[in-house]
């Protein structure tokens, strides 16, 4: 089969097309024929190295959700999945390729209604906006600020606040992003101008607001923390920028509730049931992707590239059969 492969840690280039024997699915997995495979900012950190924390090692396939028809079936799983269309979770690699595995926990259906492409796209940013939105609990009456809102998480977070009543202002850079936001239907400011956050507040009737979700790291990150209202809800889950890392004293000072990334992690019976209910709320139009870039195989590198380069608009995908 043909993949993606990384050989090396390194930049973009280390990415190469190779050809690689179609994995087996061992026990309480399923063998998928990738349709297409989903790409996010964490799979460039990881190719350059920050998998190996977590084990992972080289040569490895990257991406980690896919979209596709189960082809086979390891030992203790019901071979009726064999010929279903599914969305599924492989990990922290794997899914940039003809075949993928993943374990059976982390497969949904897919109905005859549902693109690939859109099933894909909220593979794993769904998963993440759904469980952000519900960490901080945002409701009617909020005033949520969202960093990164021209993301591929950003532009759905922007879509389910709104669609839960809050009042929203999306940070991006740049005027196509910002665009973006206002087409969602939210306040948009830019994050690289002097005296943003001021605008921000602005936007927002001269009140600040109660919840963050902070998906812009670095300085942008920072700024966004210090206007957040006292006693207001804040998840950091970007790190193009690295990680914004409230300060535990002010945090406790302001009685924020402060969550990281690791605050919103989940085992895979809850992943797994964020993935049926995001593609739920696609089919009853809460919301919808935003799938802007479209590479296959060989442009791997170039959709890596976009993603750390901040080119890339909302939801990037790999079309494996284009």
């Amino acid at each position: 089969m043909r993949a993606v492969q990384v050989s090396r840690y390194g930049g973009p280039e280390v990415l190469e097309v190779v050809d690689l024997p179609v994995p087996d699915p061992g026990e309480g997995e399923v063998g998928i024929e990738v349709a297409v495979a989903d790409v996010i900012f964490l799979d460039t950190l990881l190719r350059r190295g920050a998998g190996e924390q977590w084990g992972m090692a080289v040569p490895y396939v990257p991406g980690g959700a896919v979209a596709g028809t189960v082809r086979t079936v390891g030992a203790g799983v019901d071979e009726r999945w064999v010929g279903r269309r599914v969305l599924a979770r492989t990990g922290t690699e794997g899914a940039s390729a003809e075949y993928a595995v993943a374990s059976a926990d982390l497969v949904v259906a897919l109905d005859d209604d549902v693109a690939d492409a859109d099933a894909a796209a909220l593979s794993r940013d769904a998963v993440t906006a759904l469980r952000m939105l519900d960490v901080t609990r945002v409701g009617v009456g909020d005033r949520v600020l969202i960093n990164a809102a021209a993301g591929g998480a950003g532009a759905l977070l922007v879509q389910a606040a709104l669609a839960r009543g809050a009042t929203v202002v999306g940070a991006a850079r740049g005027e196509r992003k910002l665009a973006l936001v206002r087409d969602l239907g939210a306040e948009a400011v830019d994050y690289t101008l002097a005296g943003w956050t001021d605008k921000a507040v602005a936007a927002f009737g001269g009140e600040r607001p109660t919840v963050l979700l902070e998906g812009a790291g670095g300085t942008p990150g920072q700024e966004a923390f210090t206007v957040l209202a006292d006693g207001g809800r804040l998840v950091a889950y970007g790190a193009a920028g690295g990680f914004l890392e409230p300060d535990p004293d002010e945090v406790r000072r302001r009685r924020l509730q402060a969550d990281g990334i690791a605050g919103v992690q989940l085992a895979n019976d809850a992943v797994r049931e964020l993935m049926g209910d995001a593609l739920a709320l696609l089919r009853e139009g809460f919301w919808a992707p935003v799938i802007r870039q479209r590479y296959g195989l060989e442009g791997v590198a170039d959709a890596h590239r976009g993603l750390e380069e901040r080119t890339a608009i909302a939801k990037t995908l790999i079309e494996v059969v284009e």
